[in-house]
């Protein structure tokens, strides 16, 4: 008897874990975690959760990937997952971030509403949604 309850309590402290650190999604994204619109385009989005983004055109595609955000930077490691031409036209035509797989910008302003970023002189312009 001694033993089931021995795993019952180990089973209940793994399960608080587990919930305690689901609890806390969004929580890598720091600052950036939400919906981001890019000013001026009223179908362009970028969000961030956890260590994932989203790059999205409203109805039309979007791409994902891993981000880190260190210091004042957002370094973000797209995936295709089918390959599809239209990714790539996605993030280095429409959002204008290069190359695909290996996207660095410069974070000049990042608040609870406002997010600019930057990089050899193009700078990107969000309102957050």
């Amino acid at each position: 008897m001694e033993k089931f309850y021995r795993h019952t309590r180990l089973l209940l402290l793994a399960t608080s874990l587990l919930l305690l650190f689901s609890c806390q999604e969004g929580s890598e994204a720091g600052d950036l975690f939400g919906q981001w619109r890019l000013n001026g385009a009223d179908d362009q989005y970028i969000s961030f959760s956890g260590a994932v983004t989203r790059l999205q055109i409203v109805d039309q595609c979007n791409v994902y990937g891993n981000f880190q955000h260190r210091g004042d930077s957002i370094f973000i490691q797209c995936v295709s997952t089918e390959s599809l031409p239209s990714d790539t036209l996605l993030i280095e035509q429409d959002f204008g971030f290069k190359p695909f797989t290996d996207i660095r910008l410069k974070i000049d302003q990042l608040d609870s509403d406002r997010l600019l970023l930057s990089k050899d002189g193009r700078q990107w312009v969000f309102t957050k949604w």
